[in-house]
């Protein structure tokens, strides 16, 4: 297999689903066939990442089968195109030679999935891929010396591997992402790999592609689960608000031919199309560089970039200048007399208009914002046009967005005042509790985490000018890691409720929620106050694993305990782990300690 090559060759980090939103114009003959090539001359990772993310329990073995397979399957098209499997679609083949890997369907329990049709044994599979990984064994670490006499060794079989582990433990996220992490990642094994402190330089270098890894994850699931759970019209809108802010000079006309072939449900990238997620990206890369001049003047020395390069440069492109001639409020929404009669023309395109119109008008609004005052909009409308005097009702539309942002900005003030008072640590002992009482059906590792990114959002942003957008916007993302991708989610009623209602207005839907009260804990502690000497050896990151465990399991065993009773517990655990751990007899005195704590929960 080839080397990748593929640093820029990335989601564009504000087109969500590009399949969904591909030019109708053709594409350069040119970049096609570079495209096309790319694929070929990668079809081992692009398999890989498939069968790793549809079938996360398979082995490594079992996956270079299938790159085995699929490699013969290139050879055999690249040499005669005329071949009549080779005119099938690339994912076809891939599903098809899954399915016929012996003993594999009964083996991981798919079959259900290979006895059905096309779309509906994708979609099959899709259903198939579990975000909570808590199934898998933990993510193999070796030495940095072992890790680079490895890599000299057997530089494809280690890279594969790699590609392996950390598909199958991050099933939707979409393959040129994956693509870059792993030429990422071999960059960073090249270059510590000839440095004398091997253990430092991979700790350092593989902080930023780890970020970047989560970030973009969240990102997609998001989207993802927006498109699975509302349909297309609001991932088109999510499209047009995060376009219209990025490049506020293009026209609606130009900004709809990005987005007029909205048609299919489910998108490649969302599904898991691996070949057809990379084509649709080099597409729309390739129609924004075709009219660069009427999209941004910040392109032009992405745009002259290969293909592979120039995406990461377009997404990383500052926000273009604001045109001089826009004005601050676009007045025919609000102060024409037909205003009701232009949307009842058409109401889609109407309503996608006015989205442009305001977003492009205020660059410091976050995505999620932007959606809120498009549905107030809406509903606004609804109301007005129904009235003797239309105009009279729709001319104090800005009061009321004004009156929704203000809503919404109280809500990031106040998250941003528990940053200030409490401290990292204590905030997130804040949200694992919250959390956990609102969702305490799900798994500990997913509440850990989503706690732990609750924190990092607020600690991200509550310090920049543009707070408001920053933290709306990430803790939009924690949102939808909560509420996942497929729609046959469920959680509780009332958290359900929050993320299948309404996209926009989750957020203000999730801070009325109190704890849930259709949960039935567990009838004993599980093991929860049984702590031994092993404590004493993890460290500090392993303890403080432990911790946040520990606190979502004492809220999971007793979720009708106040905010103040579970910090004490918590502390008095923190206590005994310091007393034995420096005792004679660390084992000893954890026997004679645990129930102790167990006796104050069970008071408490």
């Amino acid at each position: 297999m080839k080397q990748l090559t593929l640093t820029g060759f990335v989601i564009f980090f504000f087109f969500l689903t590009e399949s969904l939103t591909l030019p109708t114009q053709p594409q350069d003959v040119d970049d096609v066939r570079i495209t096309q090539k790319f694929i070929e001359d990668n079809v081992g990772y692009v398999t890989i990442i498939a069968f790793a993310q549809y079938i996360q329990e398979a082995s490594f073995e079992e996956v270079e089968m299938l790159v085995k397979a699929m490699t013969e399957y290139r050879d055999k098209c690249v040499a005669d195109r005329t071949l009549p499997e080779c005119s099938k679609l690339a994912n076809e083949v891939l599903l098809e030679n899954i399915c016929a890997m012996e003993g594999l369907p009964q083996k991981y329990n798919f079959s259900h999935c290979c006895r059905k049709g096309d779309f509906e044994r994708r979609l099959c599979f899709f259903h198939n891929k579990k975000a909570d990984i808590g199934f898998l064994p933990p993510l193999p670490t070796l030495d940095p010396e072992e890790k680079c006499q490895t890599y000299k060794n057997n530089r494809e079989s280690f890279l594969n591997n790699y590609v392996y582990e950390v598909s199958r433990r991050n099933p939707f996220v979409f393959a040129p992402t994956l693509l870059t992490v792993a030429a990422r990642f071999e960059e960073m094994t090249k270059t510590c790999c000839e440095e004398q402190e091997k253990a430092n330089c991979f700790r350092t270098k593989a902080e930023p592609f780890i970020y970047y890894l989560k970030a973009l994850s969240s990102y997609q699931k998001n989207a993802c689960g927006a498109l699975m759970k509302f349909g297309p019209q609001i991932l088109q809108f999510i499209n047009i608000a995060v376009l219209s802010q990025k490049f506020p000079k293009i026209e609606f006309k130009q900004l709809t031919s990005l987005l007029e072939d909205v048609s299919s449900k489910y998108d490649g990238c969302c599904e898991g199309d691996v070949v057809q997620c990379i084509r649709g990206r080099s597409k729309v890369m390739s129609h924004i560089c075709s009219k660069q001049d009427s999209i941004s003047s910040k392109i032009k020395d992405c745009c002259e970039k290969k293909i592979p390069e120039r995406g990461e440069c377009i997404i990383y492109s500052n926000k273009d200048d604001r045109p001089n001639d826009l004005s601050l409020r676009e007045a025919k929404f609000i102060e024409s007399d037909n205003v009701c009669e232009k949307r009842d023309a058409d109401q889609a395109n109407f309503m996608a208009e006015f989205l442009y119109e305001y977003s492009r008008r205020h660059p410091e609004l976050s995505t999620p914002e932007l959606l809120r005052i498009a549905k107030v909009y809406e509903d606004l409308l609804k109301e007005c046009c129904n009235m003797e005097n239309p105009p009279g009702c729709y001319r104090h539309a800005e009061n009321r967005f004004n009156e929704t942002t203000e809503k919404s900005l109280k809500i990031v003030q106040r998250e941003c005042e528990h940053f200030q008072n409490l401290g990292k640590d204590d905030l997130k002992y804040h949200y694992l509790i919250n959390l956990t009482k609102l969702a305490p059906q799900l798994s500990t590792e997913e509440l850990t985490f989503l706690g732990k990114e609750m924190v990092i959002a607020l600690t991200t942003c509550c310090t920049l000018s543009e707070e408001f957008a920053c933290v709306d916007n990430l803790v939009d993302l924690v949102l939808g890691e909560l509420c996942g991708i497929n729609e046959n989610r469920n959680i509780n009623p009332a958290v359900d409720h929050c993320c299948k209602t309404n996209f926009a207005f989750r957020r203000s839907c999730f801070e009325s929620l109190e704890a849930d009260k259709t949960y039935v804990p567990p009838s004993t502690s599980q093991g929860l106050f049984t702590f031994h000497a092993d404590l004493c050896q993890a460290h500090n990151e392993e303890l403080q694993r432990k911790k946040d465990r520990f606190l979502v399991n004492l809220v999971k065993l007793k979720p009708e305990l106040a905010g103040e009773e579970l910090w004490t517990l918590l502390a008095d655990f923190t206590n005994v782990v310091e007393k034995c751990c420096k005792a004679q007899e660390p084992e000893a005195c954890f026997k004679e300690e645990s129930p102790k704590l167990a006796a104050k929960s069970q008071a408490a």
